[in-house]
């Protein structure tokens, strides 16, 4: 399923894949940042560099320090019913919700 297709937290942070908080790529970066950055990141994948995937994710704002400037904690890899989010996940329909596990 296309990380498009799945359901997204209100905030815009988070995707939820396989039953957990996946960060958004940060909404922030330049276009041309981000299409090399992606392109780096299928490269890196197809060749199982797991150091080159680190690094661009890391360029996406999927890993290593968070790109929201409020101070709120990263709960990447955590159930969403076990986080802020519990709410938000409870609201969604079946349908929903089942696009993310």
């Amino acid at each position: 399923m296309a990380r498009k297709d799945r359901p997204h937290t209100p905030d815009g942070r988070y995707l939820l894949s396989r039953g957990v908080l996946k960060r958004c790529t940060n909404p922030n970066l330049d276009d041309s940042t981000r299409r090399k950055a992606i392109k780096a990141l299928m490269q890196a994948r197809m060749a199982r560099d797991s150091h080159a995937v680190l690094e661009a994710k890391i360029i996406l704002g999927e890993a290593g320090a968070v790109w929201w400037q409020d101070g709120a904690p990263d709960y990447s890899n955590q159930a969403p019913n076990e986080t802020p989010y519990a709410d938000w996940w409870a609201s969604l329909p079946d349908t929903e919700q089942e696009k993310g596990r």
